[in-house]
Formats: structure tokens, C-alpha cells, sequence
């Protein structure tokens, strides 16, 4: 697309969008005029929704983007905006899942500044990985780029949630959202506490007990039950209700406790602090739940240790911060690991234990070796996702590989081993990407769709036609099926590229292997 000269981007369905806009407007104008004339009432609710979603439709309606030899230039209904391809660093995939399934994803297209500011476009947008039409429009971006600009790299970088290139803000707010949740719940640990060594400390109240202490002795009231109200749903509350309305009309209970009582039943009622706290009758008693100083401190806790993996995400961003944008970061799984290892401690500590963790010897031996394992778990933790370069020395003890087909050393395996390794492309050794692993060893190097034993279904790699270009770590454009800890080589399979991905120490082997097979058939085709 050397010669492409303009590229212009328009929606798809723009009529469609801008009916859709009228008849939300129309909408929202009918409920506003119905509220006018009638009052306010549910239908007043209905005229701002209906208002946003009708901008919302002509703001994707009147979007356009038109790409010339001058730069890039945008319309939408509130901005208009044009970049000289001098300023722009290169042109760029944005990948965003759509909900939570990895079926349908958008990308769309956004540019990188010289001065590192991000402009992603509102056009052209796709909704899933096999659209010609996006991909002959992001080809055209970019044969502009490169004769108009200078583009800092050679191929297509892809920015997912995966990569290092995407914002940390998000998972900073929710952090600091939860952080502000476990302070309010210990907020209140207190108060609860105070109020549980009342109840249990309150004594029946006396005829010489004077009027401003009666809210904290315990009142005895009879009452006949007249009927039940018991609901199978525990979010909506049952009901008791009492013959003549007295002491009261009704008593909100759970289910249980309503299904406890039948009409008829005399029961006798304890308030306290101006609430009914038990309803005792000759078979059952009922205890209304009191959210215990125990509960609020578990809450708190779990407050605390789920602000932990987003605040993980933020610290694995910041640690990656050097990285290009397109690669993919650890995952911050490790650190999950470390947190349920924390909660196994942390709970039932707070729950046992919500006021006494600084006065009880047994309880602060509890928390310090709880800490000391929290720490070897986030120690354990960092050094799982450090950032490895294919340059580095993997676990193993072998050299990674930087780059080239030579420098490794001769090793022959006698049985067949089974390596968890994937070729990203389509080959004729691995039709339709069938291959999950790659034996060597035994025989000669293959792909198998299955972890051995035996070589049934296995694909013989031709080594003689692969050359090793380079060894890298997984970038967004590799797809989020491949784990961040793997590497990728690229491979030159007699002039088509393909992307061979494995764990370091293990494409360090296949690579090591396919080299030695290289070198063997080279050999026997000039001795022949």
C-alpha cells in the first residue's frame, strides 16, 4: 500500500444511528411534556436515559476520520482535531474485551505522540480479529506513516489490558476504593465490640430502676403471635405479626425465624436500647442478628486483602514502566496467591480477635508468624514476576537465546520429552494451530495436540527450512492464549515468518534441538 494517497473512515449503519438518535429524542421530549402536564412520575425517570442514549447514537453517527499526506484528522459531535505525522510515534492496535468473554473483542486504532500523550481514534473500529476492512484501513494508516513520518517500529504494536501501555488508573481507584471500605467497616469494629460487652453484661430491668437507665437493662414484654409472614427470598424480610397490636403491630425476622412460630403462640419479647433483641415461645428461641464486632473485622480484613491485587496490577505497571507498550506484563496472579495465603490467617484472627490483636501474647504470636509467612509470600511473589529477558539465565542454568541459529551446544535425548510449546501460525506441521506441545528427544522434532506419552498424531518439524531470526517476550499482537511468563521466537520458515512460543527454559531446548537438526541435515546434504 505504498501508494495510498487518503484514507477516510465513515460508521457503519449511520442511518440506522441517527433514527435510532430521533426516536430516543423524541422519546425523551414526550416524557418530559407527559410530566408537564401530568406531575412527576416514572416517566420523568425516562427522559434523561433516553436523552443520553440518543447523544450517545449521534455522537457515533457524526464521528468521521480522514487520513491525507498532511496527517491524521477527526470529527466527532463535540471535538474537532487534526495530528501532523511528524508528531505522531507510531500507529497502533487498541484492544478492549468486550464484557468478560475472550470470544468478541473492539479495536480500534490509536496513535502515540512524540510526546508520549495517547490519541485513540473513533474510527475504524472491529469487533473481532478477522475484519478485512479494518485491516486494509490500519495498513493504509500505517503506508502513510511511513512516507510521511517515522514510525518507531516495524511492526503493528497491540495494546491490550495484557500490556504494558495500558492505563493504571482504573485499578489505582479501585484500590483506593477498597482501602476506603476496609477503613469505614474498622471504623465501627469499636463501637460493636462496646455494644456486645453491653448486651451480655445487661440484667432485667427492676422496679426501682430509674427512666434514663431503662435503655440498658433488658425489658420483658408478653405478646400473642397472630400470624406469620415468611418469605422464601432472603432479600426482602418476614414478618410476625402480634394479636391486638400490641407491644407492636409487626416484627421483622428472617425466614427461619418467622417458619419458628405459628398463629396463636405466646411468646415473650426482650428489647433493649429501645429494640427487640430475642422473641422467646415454648419450643424455639429466635435471636435477631446483630452485626458482630468479629463480622465488621472480617469484612475490613477482606476489604483490605482484595484492595491488594488491584494495587498489585498498579505495582506490576510501574515496574514494567521501561518496557515497550505492546508487551505483555507478568500476570499478577503470584500475588493473588499471596493474599489467600494471608486470608487463611488474617480472617479467622480478625473474626476471633477484633480488639485484642495488640494486648493478648497469644494473639500477637498468631499475627507475627502470619506475618513473616505473608512476607516469604509476597517475597516469593516478586521474584515469580520479575520481568525476564530473553537474554537471561533461566531457572535451568541454560543461557537464554539472544538471537541466530548457532552457539548451542550438542545434546541428544534418548527418550522421547514432551515440551508445552505452540507454533502461533498455520503450517503444514501444525494445521489449524493443533499443536499444544512439541516432542524432541527420540526421534525427530515434532508437534503433537497432546502432552505424550507416544507420538500419535505427532507432525515432524522440518528444521532444515527454519532459521531463527530472534528471541522475544510475548507482545499483545501474540494473543492472550499465550502465558506472559513464555518467550517467542521467530522463526523464518523458508521466507514465511512464524512465531514458535514455550517457557524460556523449554524454547531454549526446542531451540537448541532444532538447531542441532539443522546442522545434521546440512551435513548429510554435502556429504551427498
Amino acid at each position: 500500500m505504498t501508494d495510498v494517497r487518503e484514507v477516510s473512515c465513515r460508521p457503519s449503519g449511520k442511518r440506522v444511528l441517527l433514527f435510532f438518535a430521533g426516536l430516543s429524542a423524541a422519546g425523551a421530549g414526550a416524557a418530559l411534556v407527559w410530566s408537564a402536564y401530568r406531575g412527576p412520575d416514572v416517566w420523568l425517570g425516562g427522559g434523561p436515559v433516553l436523552g443520553v442514549l440518543g447523544f450517545a447514537a449521534l455522537h457515533k453517527a457524526t464521528a468521521r476520520v480522514r487520513a491525507d499526506t498532511y496527517g491524521v484528522h477527526s470529527w466527532t459531535l463535540l471535538r474537532r482535531r487534526s495530528v501532523r505525522w511528524g508528531d505522531i510515534a507510531d500507529v497502533r492496535v487498541r484492544l478492549k474485551y468486550a464484557h468478560t468473554s475472550r470470544v468478541e473483542d473492539t479495536r480500534g486504532v490509536s496513535l502515540l505522540l512524540r510526546d508520549g500523550r495517547r490519541l485513540l481514534l473513533p474510527l475504524p473500529r472491529s469487533w473481532s480479529h478477522d475484519d478485512p476492512d479494518f485491516d486494509a484501513k490500519l495498513d493504509a494508516f500505517r503506508a502513510l506513516h511511513r512516507l510521511h513520518g517515522t514510525p518507531e517500529s516495524g511492526h503493528v504494536p497491540v495494546v491490550s489490558y495484557r500490556t504494558a501501555g495500558r492505563g493504571w488508573a482504573g485499578s489505582l481507584a479501585l484500590c483506593v476504593l477498597l482501602l476506603g471500605g476496609a477503613g469505614l467497616a474498622a471504623w465501627f469494629v469499636p463501637d460493636a465490640a462496646s455494644g456486645e460487652r453491653a448486651w451480655r453484661s445487661a440484667t432485667p430491668c427492676t422496679s426501682g430502676t430509674p427512666a434514663a437507665e431503662r435503655d440498658e437493662c433488658l425489658t420483658t414484654l408478653t405478646a400473642v403471635i397472630a400470624r406469620t409472614d415468611a418469605t422464601w427470598s432472603r432479600n426482602r424480610s418476614s414478618w410476625l405479626y402480634f394479636a391486638d397490636g400490641r407491644p407492636m403491630e409487626r416484627l421483622a425476622v428472617s425466614s427461619d425465624g418467622a417458619r419458628m412460630f405459628g398463629p396463636g403462640d405466646s411468646v415473650e419479647l426482650t428489647v433493649w436500647r429501645g429494640e427487640v433483641r430475642e422473641v422467646v415461645g415454648e419450643r424455639h428461641v429466635y435471636r435477631l442478628h446483630v452485626t458482630a464486632s468479629g463480622d465488621l473485622a472480617v469484612v475490613a480484613a477482606v476489604c483490605l486483602l482484595a484492595a491488594g491485587y488491584p494495587a498489585a496490577r498498579v505495582l506490576l505497571r510501574l515496574r514494567g514502566r521501561r518496557l515497550p507498550d505492546d508487551e505483555v506484563l507478568p500476570s499478577a496472579l503470584p500475588f493473588a496467591g499471596a493474599l489467600v495465603g494471608t486470608a487463611l490467617w488474617l480472617l479467622p484472627l480478625g473474626y476471633l480477635h477484633p480488639t485484642t490483636l495488640l494486648t493478648d501474647p497469644v494473639v500477637i504470636t498468631w499475627a507475627a508468624g502470619g506475618s513473616a509467612a505473608t512476607l516469604a509470600f509476597l517475597v516469593w511473589a516478586w521474584r515469580a514476576t520479575r520481568v525476564r529477558t530473553p537474554g537471561e539465565i533461566d531457572a535451568t542454568g541454560v543461557a537464554g537465546v539472544t538471537g541466530g541459529a548457532g552457539g548451542f551446544a550438542e545434546e541428544t535425548e534418548k527418550d522421547d520429552v514432551f515440551l508445552a510449546a505452540r507454533f502461533l501460525e498455520h503450517t503444514d506441521y501444525n494445521p489449524y494451530g493443533f499443536g499444544t506441545h512439541v516432542v524432541l528427544g527420540g526421534g525427530r522434532l515434532a508437534v503433537t495436540p497432546h502432552p505424550g506419552p507416544g507420538r500419535f498424531a505427532a507432525k515432524p518439524v522440518p528444521v532444515e527450512r527454519l532459521v531463527l531470526k530472534e528471541v522475544r517476550r510475548v507482545r499483545g499482537s501474540d494473543g492472550d492464549t499465550v502465558p506472559s511468563s513464555w518467550h517467542i521466537a521467530e522463526l523464518d520458515d523458508a521466507g514465511t515468518p512464524v512465531r514458535l512460543a514455550a517457557a524460556p527454559a523449554d524454547l531454549t531446548r526446542i531451540l537448541r534441538e532444532l538447531a542441532s537438526g539443522r546442522t545434521l541435515a546440512n551435513t548429510a546434504r554435502r556429504d551427498s
